[in-house]
């Protein structure tokens, strides 16, 4: 009886689970519950900030924040360029690595330490976006915002007392938000000297530690305290505003700042030749450094005159006295139309003996080509007296980032005056009615001074310096500066126009020595004059 019991009570088990899994197959597929209702669907616009950072938390930077810009080419440039990337970091890891290692582990009594496997993986970073600052300085600021989940393998082998551990570290991740500074931009490739990095906030790094083939960082407590430890231990060296200095270029050498001044004194012409139609000439000479931005400088005019004197003086800033040479060009003055060139000469400077006078009698050539027969023709010579003086170490310019402002003051300045030195840098959205042909020109004091002109150009950039030797500082005087704009075409029509002009107080340059500002143009829509200006003493 219990067998028969037995036996009945498995077939109505299993009738009764074939009954019941048939039947609620049958209620789910054919009964639909009334309660439940269709879900709402709403654009994403009519989300407020928080429930959209809940439902996309990886939102990139560019979409939350309008300052930073998006970077995709750059990602994709590194996702090519990565594998590549990946052997020549970690090749120029071990290289750095092993003279440190070599060093430290007579220390502490280990016999070797290599790595076994040394990859940073497939995955490369990634920019989320990209913000750059603009200044009046020369400098680029970038601070990108980098997240990096990657998975590399880096295994490191100890050996110390005839005994071997492994340690690995893998599935790394690195969130950082670094400010990078390029500083001073310079004319030399890969045009700026330094690079400056520092962290705005404390980074985000999450990584596996395996010793011997077990997690380290499953120990309760190890893992919070070794990522607390390595953010403190990174904002400490490179939170802002501590900075890691990088030099790629020589300052001195990239920026050209000056090591010396050559006094020029131009004593007389002998012998030069007839041009004027009268029988006489009327010469004066020119004379400028090759590889320099100032404007040359000019003798006076000795009219009817063929062996003219002057003992005229000039002081010329050296920045390289092994490159640049002296160039002497004599021209007769016309009233009208252009004056003709008599002849010119060079004097390198390398020929020159430091702080030791030499007067030299030149011949005066029509060009600087050896091979060109009309060099032998008679044209008359100059004599000059020149001293390069050179800076004593003292003397040099310590900031290279203000080497334009390191012109030493000329010789014969009064004890309280100095000078004035105005560099103009360029202007940006100036537009004249009929023609965009600008160039400053510079009122101060009765004199004027005038930058070269850049032909159909609404941005120009000049880079011209003009100097004012004053007996007294310009505490009460005022800088007319003012954009102009001349046809090149020949007509009466128009001729000139301003595109707009600005009057500078020079009484903060002589409280702080040095200013540079945009200043947005008067009588101009939108036109801006980036000026730099710098009160040098003679004390």
């Amino acid at each position: 009886m219990g067998f028969v019991s037995t036996i009945l009570g498995f077939c109505g088990f299993g009738v009764g689970v074939s009954c019941g899994l048939t039947i609620g197959y049958y209620l789910f597929i054919y009964f639909q519950p009334c309660d439940v209702k269709d879900p709402v669907i709403r654009p994403l616009v009519e989300r407020d900030s928080k429930s959209l950072q809940q439902l996309l938390s990886e939102i990139p930077l560019w979409v939350k924040c309008p300052d930073y810009d998006r970077v995709d080419w750059l990602n994709k440039f590194l996702e090519y360029m990565w594998p590549y990337l990946d052997k020549a970091i970690c090749r120029t890891a071990k290289d750095i690595a092993a003279p440190i290692i070599a060093e430290q582990i007579p220390k502490y009594k280990i016999d070797s330490v290599e790595f076994e496997t040394l990859t940073l993986g497939s995955l490369p970073p990634t920019f989320q976006g990209m913000k750059v600052y603009v200044t009046e300085e020369k400098e680029l600021i970038m601070e990108p915002s980098i997240k990096w989940a990657g998975n590399p393998d880096v295994t490191v082998a100890v050996k110390a007392f005839g005994l071997k551990a492994t340690v690995q570290v893998v599935d790394l991740q690195v969130f950082a938000a670094p400010r990078i500074t390029l500083k001073p931009l310079v004319p030399s490739f890969p045009c700026f000297a330094n690079i400056s990095v520092s962290l705005m906030e404390k980074p985000h790094v999450d990584f596996g530690l395996k010793l011997l083939g077990a997690d380290l960082m499953s120990i309760p407590g190890l893992y919070r305290f070794v990522q607390e430890t390595i953010k403190d231990q990174v904002a400490n060296m490179y939170l802002w505003p501590k900075t890691l200095e990088v030099q790629i270029l020589d300052p001195s050498k990239a920026m050209k700042k000056p090591v010396g001044v050559l006094h020029v004194k131009i004593l007389r012409a002998m012998n030069l030749k007839k041009k004027d139609l009268l029988g006489a000439s009327d010469p004066y000479v020119k004379l400028k450094l090759t590889e320099s931005k100032l404007p040359s400088k000019k003798t006076p005019v000795r009219h009817k005159n063929l062996n003219p004197e002057w003992n005229e003086e000039f002081n010329m800033v050296v920045k390289d006295p092994e490159s640049q040479a002296l160039e002497l060009s004599v021209y007769d003055w016309e009233q009208i139309g252009k004056h003709d060139k008599m002849g010119m000469n060079v004097i390198p400077l390398k020929d020159l003996t430091p702080d030791e006078s030499k007067t030299m009698t030149l011949n005066l050539l029509k060009n600087m080509d050896a091979n060109d027969a009309q060099n032998d023709k008679d044209r008359g010579q100059i004599m000059v007296e020149l001293t390069y003086k050179p800076f004593k170490e003292d003397e040099l310019p310590k900031d290279f980032e203000d080497n334009d402002a390191a012109h030493k003051v000329p010789e014969g300045t009064p004890p309280g005056g100095g000078v004035l030195m105005i560099i103009v840098h360029e202007a940006q959205d100036v537009e004249g009615k009929h023609h965009t042909n600008p160039y400053v020109k510079i009122l101060f004091k009765g004199e004027e001074r005038k930058t070269k002109q850049v032909k159909k150009n609404r941005d120009p950039r000049w880079g011209e310096e003009f100097n004012f030797v004053l007996e007294e500082p310009p505490v009460n005087d005022r800088l007319h500066m003012e954009v102009v704009s001349t046809s090149t075409r020949i007509g009466l029509l128009h001729p000139k126009e301003t595109l707009g002009y600005v009057d500078i107080n020079l009484s903060d340059v002589v409280s702080n020595k040095r200013i540079n500002e945009k200043y947005h143009l008067i009588d101009s829509k939108n036109g801006r004059l980036q000026v730099e200006l710098q009160w040098r003493t003679a004390s």
